[in-house]
């Protein structure tokens, strides 16, 4: 399963303008919804929040992958968001978040949502991808670095 699969250089915003976790969440929310029209986004940020209660989707380093499951999504949505000024995100390591993955799967795909989970944790775990995520000037340049490195494992 790859990443690519699922996300395209328009479910990217490179520079999000967002200062707090629901911000985060709400802008997600309106590209899922842009992205994928049957997708409603007071539906997604909903689900959004339910899991962020439950702990924080904030893995470290960074990264967060806020995630959530929805019975209208047909198959597994992504989209990506990048804030060069990081955003407190109750993460793991206590540190703000500077990259945000947020993964939308149909109410019966457990298998692919934890494989998905899982790859992207692998990818964004090399502190080389992160520096070049964060250099990277525009959503078509992270999207050859997130499919370059979707290639190598």
């Amino acid at each position: 399963m790859r990443i690519i699969g699922f996300l395209q250089q328009e479910d990217i915003v490179p520079s999000l303008a967002a200062g707090t976790k629901d911000e985060v969440l709400a802008e997600l929310a309106a590209k899922v919804e842009e992205r994928h029209p049957g997708l409603n986004r007071t539906e997604v940020l909903r689900i959004l929040q339910e899991r962020e209660r439950l702990g924080s989707t904030g893995i470290g380093d960074g990264v967060s992958i806020p995630h959530g499951k929805l019975r209208q999504a047909g198959e597994l949505v992504m989209a990506f968001g990048r804030s060069r000024a990081g955003v407190e995100f109750n993460a793991l390591d206590g540190r703000p978040v500077h990259f945000f993955f947020l993964l939308v799967a149909p109410d019966d795909a457990v298998g692919m949502h934890l494989k998905m989970l899982a790859r992207i944790s692998r990818i964004l775990k090399d502190p080389a991808v992160r520096k070049a995520l964060m250099e990277a000037p525009d959503a078509a340049a992270i999207h050859a670095i997130i499919r370059e490195q979707d290639n190598r494992y």
